[in-house]
C-alpha cells in the first residue's frame, strides 16, 4: 500500500474565507463540482480533488486503502498551507472525509458526506468491478453507472454534464479505477464512527440507490455530533444533478456557528 498523488484546483474564493475541500465519486472527476464552486465561492475558499488516475490525478497501479486517500488529502492540503479546514465528498470522496475526520480530526473543522457510507457494497461487488474494468474497461460501466448516478429526471435536465461525466468515467484510467474498486473492497468504519469527533452531516440523495437514507443516518448516529440532510431530485451525483440545492444545505452546514 501506498499514498497516492492527488490533482488540486486552484483556491478560488475570497482571501480570508474559511477553505472547503471537495471530493469526488469514483469514476468522476471535478467536473462532479463544477456548478457548486461559483455558489461556494462567494463565502468560501474552495478547491477541489481527483482520484488516482481520474480527472487530472495521475494513475497508478500500486494499490492504497481510503485511508491513505486520507493521508494524501491531509498532506494535499498541508502542502496548501492550511491547518484547518472545511471538507465535502461524494461516496469514495465521502468515504475520504470520514476517514480525514478519524484520522485526521484536527484539520477538520466539519465534514458534509454526501451519498455515501460508512461501508458501500460488498467485497465481491467490487472485486467484480474491478475485473470487468481489467477486461473491458472503464467504458463497459457506462450503462450502469448512468443508472446508478442520476434521478429519472437528472439526464434530461442536465444533459451537457451529465454527458460529460460520463465521459470522464470512459476517460479514467482502468487500473487506477480497479484499484480504487479495492479500496472500497476493504473500507468499513462502521465500528469507528464513534470516534469521530467533528460535526458531520450525511447528506443523502432522494432516489440513490447505492447510498439511500439509512446509510446517511448511520453516520448521523454514529458519530459524535451528526445531522442528516436529504436533497430532492437527487440519486448517487447530488453536486451535478442539484447543484443549488446542495450548495444551499453545504453553506449552511459548513458556515454554521458552533453553540
Amino acid at each position: 500500500m501506498t499514498v497516492p498523488e492527488l490533482a488540486f484546483t486552484p483556491v478560488v474564493g475570497p482571501g480570508d474565507a474559511p477553505l472547503v475541500v471537495l471530493g469526488p465519486s469514483l469514476g468522476t472527476s471535478t467536473i462532479l463540482w463544477e456548478d457548486v464552486i461559483p455558489l461556494l465561492s462567494g463565502r468560501l475558499r474552495v478547491t477541489a480533488w481527483d482520484l488516482p488516475g481520474h480527472g487530472a490525478s495521475p494513475g497508478t497501479v500500486e494499490p492504497f486503502s481510503v485511508q491513505e486517500l486520507a493521508d494524501a488529502v491531509a498532506g494535499g492540503v498541508r502542502d496548501l498551507g492550511e491547518t484547518s479546514v472545511l471538507y465535502a465528498g461524494v461516496s469514495l470522496g465521502g468515504a475520504t472525509g470520514l476517514m480525514l475526520a478519524l484520522r485526521h480530526s484536527s484539520l477538520v473543522e466539519r465534514a458534509a458526506i454526501v451519498a455515501s457510507g460508512a461501508k458501500l457494497g460488498e467485497p465481491l461487488g467490487w472485486f467484480e468491478r474491478a475485473n470487468q474494468v481489467r477486461a473491458q474497461s472503464t467504458s463497459s460501466l457506462i450503462i450502469s453507472s448512468a443508472e446508478r448516478w442520476f434521478a429519472p429526471d437528472s439526464v434530461a435536465n442536465r444533459p451537457e454534464l451529465s454527458g460529460r461525466l460520463l465521459h470522464a468515467l470512459q476517460d479514467a484510467d482502468d487500473e487506477s479505477y480497479a484499484l480504487c474498486c479495492g479500496a472500497l473492497a476493504a473500507y468499513d468504519v462502521r465500528d469507528e464512527l464513534s470516534d469521530i469527533a467533528p460535526p458531520i452531516d450525511a447528506v443523502w440523495g432522494e432516489f440513490d440507490k447505492v447510498a439511500p437514507e439509512e446509510k446517511a443516518v448511520e453516520i448521523a448516529d454514529g458519530v459524535q455530533r451528526g445531522s442528516v440532510t436529504r436533497i430532492a431530485g437527487a440519486a448517487h451525483l447530488p453536486p451535478a444533478e442539484q447543484p443549488e440545492a446542495v450548495a444551499s444545505a453545504l453553506l449552511a452546514f459548513l458556515t454554521k456557528e458552533e453553540a
